[in-house]
């Protein structure tokens, strides 16, 4: 079986892009795969901010991540960019906070990185 590592780049506005790679990974994880690792990069870092009100109709992303950090995926979110946009790194939900080193070295032992953008 295959290990992957995903990484979103896309904010919490675009539910499109939240939801194909949140299914992607439970599909993976059916079909007996890993995935060793989720990272959030660019204005991604905002799914990790503990600081949005969503409406009752808007996707609960922070449930979905919730979910898939309970399946054991490694959710991590890129430092540089959480901190360039203001984000409270210290205060990221279910996120760990990573540089692009070691998310380099997870996507470089894994089989495939996809990038949802």
């Amino acid at each position: 079986m295959a290990r992957f590592v995903l990484s979103l780049h896309t904010p919490p506005s675009d539910h499109d892009t939240t939801q194909r790679i949140v299914k992607f990974a439970h599909a993976c994880l059916a079909q007996g795969h890993s995935v060793d690792a989720l990272f959030l990069y660019q204005d991604a870092i905002y799914h990790a901010s503990t600081h949005f009100e969503l409406a009752s109709d808007e996707l609960s992303t922070p449930s979905l991540w919730q979910q898939l950090a309970e399946k054991n995926i490694n959710l991590m979110l890129c430092v540089t960019a959480a901190e360039k946009r203001g984000l409270d790194i210290k205060n990221t939900g279910a996120f760990a906070v990573a540089g692009l080193a070691e998310f380099a070295m997870l996507a470089s032992e894994a089989d495939k990185w996809i990038q949802f953008k």
